[in-house]
């Protein structure tokens, strides 16, 4: 960095976040953005203990000249918040200068929601198939696996991280419910519906033992949706493939509840890029994400009388002010269907 107080400032903080456990995700987003701070610093010739309200206002400044979003930029002032906070803990300033500086507002973001017939047309595409995807028997372990995991996602509304962190033994068939490590590694449990539970029972019986087999699935053969590894891939090239978000725990996929085709744990970004395959088949307008179906989650059960607190606990959200912006969404289609039946709106 020029300056060896800022690589010591770093380290610091990045020993400060794996004590508190913070997640991995967290920790490399915050390295990459303090980084670019302290190469500008260091260009200046300022250390940590030069930096006060005014430079860092001045680097804010700089990012939206740049035509920064203001979620990037407020990204960027959260890691520095986490970087002074943490030199203030350890006595190395008086203040934590990023505090004094306020974070740009970010334009109003209302998240997409699927129409529960959408969601029931996706979700019955999976276990109808399709002319590219090539197994043999009916369903085959990958299409049972893709349907348990979008069952479950849609379900529980889990986040694309909770779901790929699911082990075996997280899933309670008996008692109907989930047993979930959300963010900051809290737990909850969540009600498992009967259609998911089922799903998710006849992956386990019929699908999962295909995936750990080290052969790969049986009945597999060339490529499934979206074109998903082969089981001959090498063990590097194929790790770098899944990505390389894995939970730690399930290294080599001892565990894992959903497995890639190679049987290792799948990733955020499989998640993302299957659910994708399956929308566009499905017809979908607009593709699906797991944090859509998340929001549909959350908004489908507002819609049918679930109070707030209760879909705050089920999402595993900290405050139910985060909760609120499905308020926004309801309050959103209302004023749509307002505006397209009343004949004087």
């Amino acid at each position: 960095m020029g300056i060896p107080a800022w690589n010591d400032a770093l380290e610091l903080l990045e020993e400060d976040l794996r004590r508190r456990d913070a997640a991995v995700r967290t920790r490399r987003a915050y390295r990459t953005d303090l980084a670019q701070f302290a190469r500008w610093a260091t260009a200046k010739g300022l250390a940590p203990a030069d930096i006060g309200p005014r430079e860092v206002r001045r680097y804010i400044a700089l990012l939206s000249e740049g035509n920064a979003a203001a979620s990037t930029t407020a990204r960027k002032l959260a890691a520095l918040r986490a970087l002074f906070a943490s030199q203030r803990e350890h006595g190395l300033i008086a203040q934590n200068p990023a505090d004094l500086v306020s974070t740009p507002r970010r334009s109003s973001y209302l998240p997409r929601v699927l129409k529960a017939k959408e969601v029931a047309r996706l979700l019955d595409s999976i276990e109808a198939g399709g002319p590219s995807i090539k197994v043999g028997g009916a369903g085959g372990p990958l299409i049972l696996r893709d349907r348990a995991l979008f069952e479950l996602a849609y379900s529980c509304g889990l986040r694309a991280e909770e779901l790929v962190s699911l082990r075996v033994a997280d899933f309670d068939h008996e008692g109907e419910q989930l047993r979930v490590e959300g963010k900051g590694r809290k737990t909850r449990y969540v009600p498992v519906g009967e259609v998911a539970g089922a799903a998710v029972k006849l992956y386990l019986e019929k699908g999962r033992g295909g995936l750990v087999s080290p052969d790969g699935p049986t009945g597999v053969s060339g490529a499934d949706v979206e074109g998903e590894r082969t089981a001959g891939a090498s063990g590097g090239a194929a790790a770098r493939a899944e990505g390389e978000d894995r939970a730690p725990a399930q290294a080599g996929g001892v565990g894992a509840l959903f497995l890639s085709k190679t049987g290792k744990p799948l990733g955020t970004s499989d998640v993302r890029r299957r659910l994708r395959a399956w929308a566009a088949r499905a017809g979908i307008p607009g593709g699906a994400t797991p944090h859509a179906l998340r929001h549909s989650f959350a908004t489908h059960l507002l819609d049918g009388g679930a109070d707030l607190r209760s879909i705050q606990e089920l999402l595993g959200h900290a405050s139910v002010s985060t909760t609120q912006v499905y308020t926004r969404v309801e309050s959103a289609r209302l004023r749509s269907a307002y505006t397209r039946s009343h004949p004087r709106a």
